[in-house]
């Protein structure tokens, strides 16, 4: 029933120093500099001295059942399974669908979401997919946001990218207000997700959208941002004037930029990166340097904030702000999620100081990674 975490050094995200941590139940209840077991029954004291603490990463773009499809049916990439997910110390993840809503749907999607919550992390997902009109459960995307309990917005609607629809400035402007008034009346964060490709028009089509409408910037999350550089440009633009951007981790084409080296350039420019979030495209198509697809990896959302902290020497906490409290805000979850704080659920990751490996991971109370090793195991996995 308890769990007490002593002694590690604490990232709330804030960096709060050396902390106990009370743990009871799926919430954590304390925060202090020191407390005593004293009194407590069936409690699990974890020793965290030479540790950090931090949230569990929040992964706000996931195929959960799968990417790809676009080079044929074998191209199509299976369904994500629950180890690749933990071992990437994600305590929360957002499903999409793509490209491919014909042979996957958001029932699949809802179906996943709703397994992957029983084996013991938080899920959610986007009604929609790349096309417009998008694909929905109930018939319309404002239905779903509103009556859906998982679906927390509409995405990944694709702009700039051939294998868009094209949507119109009149068709994207409907889809923001179903996005917009499905969450507020099923109290969501009603986001609007949009895949940015590489075509030439970058951002061009959502800040259409925005010049023409009435719509508040902050319900929007263009990602794939860092896919190339004037895309990146753009985006550095988009930031100073308040928008969210979310960057895509493990670019490996030679042509944008990796996310320790776009989170270094926001810096160097003085950008405030409270706007800025990362998430993996797991389980999605991932574009490689001989314009062959290879297939994105939720572990390396995890690879590239140890690169941003070890290898660029950013500071941990602003790092930590952008795969757990910023994405939080996005999608008004915080302080539930992407915190520690009492009444915050006890999704906790522990870290080795020095190569901020994974020595323990805790969702929702329950022990996942223990010393390094997954102990609570997928339904399906050996």
């Amino acid at each position: 029933m308890f769990k007490l975490l002593k002694g590690g050094h604490c990232f709330s995200p804030d960096d709060i120093g050396k902390k106990d941590i009370l743990v009871v139940g799926n919430t954590i209840y304390k925060v202090e500099d020191e407390i005593q077991p004293n009194g407590l029954w069936d409690i699990e004291i974890l020793d965290c001295t030479g540790r950090i603490v931090c949230p569990a990463l929040i992964d706000q773009h996931v195929h959960i059942t799968g990417g790809g499809g676009e080079e044929g049916p074998i191209s199509r990439v299976p369904e994500i399974a629950f180890g690749d997910i933990a071992m990437a110390g994600v305590g929360t993840v957002v499903g999409v669908l793509g490209v491919d809503s014909i042979t996957r749907n958001i029932s699949g999607l809802l179906a996943k979401a709703r397994a992957l919550e029983k084996e013991g992390i938080s899920t959610y997902i986007y009604a929609g997919s790349y096309g417009v009109p998008t694909a929905t459960l109930t018939g319309k995307a404002i239905t779903d946001v509103s009556l859906i309990d998982k679906v927390i917005g509409i995405g990944e609607i694709a702009i700039s990218d051939y294998r868009s629809s094209h949507a119109s400035t009149e068709a994207l402007r409907e889809l923001a207000w179903e996005a917009k008034v499905g969450g507020m009346i099923g109290d969501k964060a009603g986001v609007m997700h949009i895949h940015v490709g590489d075509g030439r028009e970058g951002l061009e089509p959502l800040l259409k959208l925005l010049a023409e409408s009435e719509f508040p910037i902050d319900m929007f999350v263009p990602t794939h941002i860092n896919r190339n550089k004037k895309l990146f440009e753009q985006a550095m633009e988009y930031v100073r004037n308040g928008g969210n951007i979310d960057l895509t981790a493990g670019e490996k084409t030679g042509k944008g930029y990796s996310v320790p080296d776009a989170v270094e350039i926001l810096l160097k420019a003085n950008l405030s990166t409270e706007k800025v979030t990362i998430s993996s495209d797991g389980n999605g198509s991932m574009p490689l340097p001989d314009g062959s697809s290879g297939v994105g990896k939720v572990t390396q959302l995890y690879d590239d904030i140890r690169g941003c902290i070890l290898d660029k020497k950013i500071n941990t906490d602003l790092v930590l702000k952008m795969v757990t409290s910023n994405v939080a805000k996005v999608l008004k979850l915080y302080p539930q999620k992407g915190a520690i704080n009492p009444g915050s659920d006890a999704d906790i990751l522990i870290l080795n100081e020095g190569d901020l490996s994974i020595n323990g991971f805790i969702t929702r109370g329950k022990t996942i990674i223990s010393n390094g090793n997954l102990v609570q195991k997928g339904k399906f996995e050996k």
